[in-house]
């Protein structure tokens, strides 16, 4: 076992985060409230992504890279309007957004996200 690797909320197929070198990787974070809008569930992810990385040493101000699945394209304004009020101005990462089938036909958008670790 490589004990360089920090993971946690490990599962049996996945962890949602797994942290080396300085860097943190966290898996796709999904829809957790029941929010039928793109605003609502855009706002849950992002609040699991922010907690997951106040959780290993970081926050949103350095995010490294971010990849967004929108299970519609048409959604992408309203996203981004969730997405802008949350960013730190000045520090929006790489970024990329797309179309894809979501795991569940409720979710609306997931979410990837790489950071650095620290402050």
């Amino acid at each position: 076992m490589n004990t360089d690797i920090q993971r946690l909320g490990m599962a049996a197929r996945y962890s949602e985060a797994a942290v080396f070198n300085g860097v943190v990787y966290l898996a796709g974070m999904v829809p957790e409230r029941g929010d039928t809008t793109i605003e609502g569930q855009t706002e849950d992810v992002l609040a699991q992504v922010q907690q997951r990385l106040t959780e290993v040493g970081s926050d949103k101000s350095r995010i490294l890279r971010a990849q967004i699945y929108l299970a519609d394209i048409q959604n992408i304004a309203a996203m981004n309007t969730v997405w802008d009020a949350w960013v730190v101005p000045g520090t929006a990462p790489p970024r990329a957004t797309v179309q894809a089938a979501l795991a569940r036909p409720e979710w609306k958008i997931e979410i990837v996200v790489t950071a650095a670790v620290g402050r």
